[in-house]
């Protein structure tokens, strides 16, 4: 599910002339701010339910540069939930399909009446229920991924 198109910005471009790393961070934000717009947490969803999502972890992986103007889609993959978090993979591609990056992350909701963590309102798990989700054992291979220099 395709849930965010846009181009990279010249603002975006740093000094090696490509999209600097914080830019990707940014698109992937935008991507989840889109995300919670599909699930019924726009502004007004989160007024009327008095509940929002908060990141917890990300993991971005860079896999290749992306240019000036280059149109970027940004698609996501649910891998699991629970009543009150998301685990989320998402991909960025450019216009010829190549993939420039992914980020994994988990996502918090919040009710924001307590400012404490909270199940999903029934309206937006049921929202969820309709995203993209990995079949169990099927995870896109870059998922789970750790940080670490592998040693021989």
């Amino acid at each position: 599910m395709t849930l965010l198109t846009t181009r990279v910005a010249p603002e975006w471009v740093d000094y090696n002339g490509h999209m600097n790393d914080a830019e990707y961070a940014r698109v992937f934000s935008l991507a989840v701010d889109t995300l919670m717009e599909r699930i019924g947490l726009d502004a007004e969803g989160r007024e009327r339910l008095a509940y929002t999502l908060f990141t917890l972890e990300t993991h971005l992986c860079y896999r290749r540069e992306a240019h000036q103007g280059q149109e970027l889609a940004v698609e996501a993959l649910l891998l699991d939930r629970d009543a009150k978090r998301l685990h989320l993979f998402f991909t960025m591609h450019d216009d010829d399909g190549e993939l420039l990056a992914t980020s994994e992350q988990m996502l918090m909701g919040i009710d924001t009446d307590s400012h404490r963590p909270g199940p999903f309102p029934p309206a937006v798990l049921q929202a969820i229920e309709t995203l993209p989700h990995a079949t169990t054992g099927n995870w896109p291979q870059a998922a789970g991924r750790r940080i670490g220099i592998p040693h021989r």
